[in-house]
């Protein structure tokens, strides 16, 4: 009993423990929670169960390093500069300057670790131990950044290999696999498991943050042999399941020590499905589009939040939110200082806790694809200015882990209603003339701030991304 309550008492006098689990290209319609069908996710519906689902849960924008550029910084990713997704021939990568979740967690004393892929630049100034994290283990970038991407398969190996050379594994610093193969990666949901697990025991007596980004599902699919040709749904689902089996294991570890009522668990995704892939993609269920577009199927996000005794078991939140608040959120519940700098996240506590008549603490949320605005999403109204999209256009993706080829559509001044057309099909831009001029003005302070590369803005507030080579205080 004494130990029981000294156990409490420590418990209460350190911050809670942080868990951030970030899947790569899942869609909105990929778990139990949110309607997948041809697969079990017991874990995550479990998950839902006794914690908060999200339903409106935004990423900064739809594709890789800008989707965790956001995530780790606290700022919209064309503030901090990183856009797209960084390949092995890259040249940048995060910037020293930036104040990343880990460096936040660092402050108070935890011991931080990121397992899976990083894709914040892969030279070694960029890596996650030079960014806040005490261990690293995983993929620099994506697992299709390889000598066997479909589109040079076709090629000898010699050409191939000066396209996308072979694809790393890093421990700390060093390289420990200098070609990774189709077998290594059906390891990989498992080893990032295991060595989070691993970590969480290891420092399961003092405060922690782990940042669990699996390499799945990106494409090439890849699973283990205890899952595979598990679910109904193909090879996609066997990872999907395979997935919700992670959760579990962490999950269960954290109440195994009694450090669930001391620990909130995110679960969220970097962008939507890919689409052109087809039966190797996920759904975006009712939204529109995919990953590479700012359709909410491209950047909203199936989500959810765990934290025994602390978040209503059980609830939904379906006010605007987005990855850019989990920093400064997470900074206020440990007691540490927010950057020097500007960031654009705010604390999201009280739509967390499910604090009564809780309300989004952002206007708006600006939703860029490259440097061009595209779209902003304001209360339950969306507003998308004039841009091109890639769209499958009604038809299906490729099979086997070859893609299709998209479509090339344009978007006129549209205006949706998120909360009665779920799917962006209707346009009220004629019927509601006071809402877009309430949100252009949005736009207005926007662009002066981070830049519109349609309109040739340049934003007065964007920050450089680190470069190879430049010195530390350089």
């Amino acid at each position: 009993m004494t130990g029981n309550w000294a156990a409490k008492a420590a418990a209460a006098e350190r911050g809670p423990n942080v868990v951030v689990i970030f899947m790569d290209d899942m869609g909105y319609g990929d778990i139990g929670p949110f309607g997948a069908e041809g697969y079990p996710t017991p874990n995550l519906d479990r998950m839902a169960k006794e914690g908060r689902k999200f339903t409106d849960f935004y990423v900064t924008q739809a594709v890789c390093s800008a989707s965790r550029a956001g995530l780790l910084t606290g700022c919209y990713n064309v503030r901090v500069n990183i856009l797209g997704a960084l390949g092995p021939k890259s040249t940048i990568g995060i910037h020293q300057d930036e104040v990343t979740l880990g460096e936040i967690a660092k402050q108070k004393g935890y011991a931080t670790a990121c397992f899976g892929k990083w894709h914040l630049g892969h030279h070694e100034q960029f890596l996650p131990l030079q960014n806040g994290f005490d261990e690293y283990y995983g993929l620099p970038y994506s697992n299709d950044m390889w000598p066997y991407h479909p589109g040079v398969r076709h090629l000898p190996m010699e050409e191939r290999l000066k396209r996308w050379p072979h694809l790393p594994l890093i421990d700390g610093n060093r390289v420990i696999n200098a070609q990774v193969n189709g077998k290594d990666q059906e390891d990989l949901t498992t080893e990032y498991t295991n060595r989070a697990v691993r970590f969480i025991e290891k420092h399961k007596d003092q405060p922690f943050l782990v940042y669990l980004p699996h390499s799945m599902v990106h494409v090439p699919l890849y699973v283990s042999d205890k899952f595979k040709g598990k679910s109904k749904r193909g090879l996609f689902g066997d990872v999907m399941m395979e997935v919700d089996w992670s959760v579990g294991q962490i999950l269960d570890t954290l109440r195994k020590h009694q450090l669930d009522k001391n620990t909130l668990v995110i679960f969220t995704s970097d962008n939507g499905p890919w689409l052109s892939y087809g039966d190797h993609a996920g759904t975006a269920g009712p939204l529109r589009e995919g990953k590479g577009t700012m359709f909410d199927g491209g950047c909203r996000e199936s989500t959810l939040m765990w934290w025994p005794g602390s978040i209503p078991a059980g609830t939904v939140c379906s006010e605007p939110a987005m990855t850019i608040d989990i920093l400064p959120t997470v900074a206020k519940l440990i007691g540490a200082k927010l950057p020097a700098h500007t960031i654009d996240g705010k604390d999201i506590w009280p739509l967390i806790s499910g604090a009564p008549d809780a309300r989004s603490p952002h206007e708006a949320y600006f939703m860029y694809y490259g440097r061009e605005l595209q779209a902003i999403r304001m209360g339950k109204w969306k507003l998308h200015f004039p841009h091109g999209y890639r769209s499958m256009d009604g038809k299906p993706g490729g099979q086997g882990g070859i893609p299709t080829k998209y479509t090339q559509k344009r978007t006129p001044l549209a205006l949706y209603d998120l909360h009665t057309d779920i799917g962006e099909t209707k346009n009220v831009v004629a019927e509601h003339p006071e809402v877009v001029a309430q949100i252009e003005a949005i736009a207005k302070k926007a662009r002066a701030e981070l830049g519109d590369s349609r309109l040739k803005i340049q934003g007065k507030g964007v920050r450089p991304a680190g470069k190879v080579g430049a010195k530390v205080g350089a």
